[in-house]
């Protein structure tokens, strides 16, 4: 049979208070015969009469000590056993709670934490318990919210696909050119919602590696600048760029730093029919806050703190730009995340805003 931890508490101190018990009365035994006989030699040297009462004395003093010696040793051991248990006890209890709280983790239920233990020990272990089953908490509510999302997103482009090959097959029609476009857009809705959660989760995994070199901020601006201008409808909003020309280098990878300010400048572009777009830089102690500015249709208060979040698009967004997957900014963040900086958002509804972020300096 095994012996729980409890008991082999309890068994321990009592072998510990064993080994004290026979120490004593083994050193007792061996020792006080043989003082108390000098003691009395000492006596009789000294011209008082204890030869006559010399053995009375010392069986009286065997019997005195081994009495003594009994109740001891039986009051000891259960104070001592008492003590064992108690202490044994305080030690597993912590842990037996630990235990139980886990099978309720098991079972769903994240209500409950590890009460704090007055050991110091056991407290650091209920904190750090306690931390992991909010971390677990946080990433089966993640899970959760993930799959809403995605079943979300995915039932309109597969409802709209289904529903016209399933027309077509009743009808025994090919499929129009414009059918056929729809279809050719909604497949690559699809694609690219997919795309946008592999890196979204290799990001949040933090399995993207990052290749971190030196980047010169005016060249890498110019380049995305004239990328965007030839995707801009005539009419559109006017791109444009400024930071001084000696600012400092940022250490960051390449392609990660384009994908983010691909991300943040097409968000800009998508919410932004006519006015300007600005992408600026600029040094503030060790760091590079680099801004993406728009006048777009801006976005409402209460829809500030919901930007970063997955699959969220604003109301103004859904409207004016629909079709989007409502990733690319929870990817930006993450990988802004990765650099060590940190991105914010600024906007006032019908006015614009400003995404900005922040990238150490080489």
């Amino acid at each position: 049979m095994r012996v729980g931890l409890q008991g082999r508490l309890f068994f321990s101190h009592l072998v510990v208070m064993l080994v004290g018990v026979v120490s004593f009365i083994v050193i007792s035994r061996a020792t006080s015969h043989h003082l108390f006989a000098g003691h009395l030699d000492q006596m009789a040297s000294m011209g008082r009469v204890v030869d006559e009462i010399r053995e009375e004395l010392l069986s009286g003093f065997e019997n005195a000590w081994s009495g003594s010696t009994v109740l001891a040793l039986t009051v000891g051991s259960l104070t001592a056993a008492a003590l064992s248990y108690w202490v044994a006890r305080r030690i597993t209890q912590p842990l037996t709670e630990m235990e139980r709280i886990t099978r309720q983790f098991a079972a769903g239920n994240w209500s409950e934490q590890v009460p704090r233990s007055d050991i110091p020990e056991l407290a650091r272990l209920s904190r750090s318990f306690n931390r992991l089953a909010l971390s677990l908490q946080d990433v089966e509510e993640r899970r959760r919210e993930l799959i809403e999302d995605l079943t979300h997103e995915l039932r309109t482009p597969l409802t709209i696909v289904r529903g016209y090959l399933e027309e077509s097959e009743a009808e025994s029609q090919a499929l129009t050119p414009a059918t056929t476009q729809l279809l050719v857009r909604e497949t690559r809705r699809l694609e690219r919602l997919v795309n946008d959660l592999q890196e979204l989760s290799k990001a949040e995994a933090g399995q993207l590696p990052l290749q971190l070199q030196a980047i010169a901020l005016p060249p890498l601006f110019e380049k995305l600048l004239i990328r965007f201008d030839s995707q801009i409808a005539e009419g559109g909003p006017q791109l444009g760029w400024r930071c001084d020309e000696d600012i400092a280098p940022v250490l960051a990878d390449g392609d990660r730093l384009e994908q983010i300010l691909v991300n943040l400048l097409g968000n800009a572009i998508k919410h932004t029919p006519q006015g300007h777009i600005t992408l600026s830089a600029q040094a503030q102690g060790n760091q590079v806050w680099i801004a993406v500015t728009d006048t777009g249709i801006g976005i409402a208060p209460d829809e500030l703190p919901h930007v970063f979040e997955r699959f969220w698009r604003s109301s103004q967004a859904q409207s004016s730009a629909p079709g989007g997957t409502g990733i690319g900014l929870a990817i930006a963040k993450r990988l802004v995340e990765l650099h060590g900086g940190r991105i914010e958002v600024e906007s006032t509804l019908g006015q614009g805003s400003t995404f900005r972020f922040s990238i150490p300096q080489a």
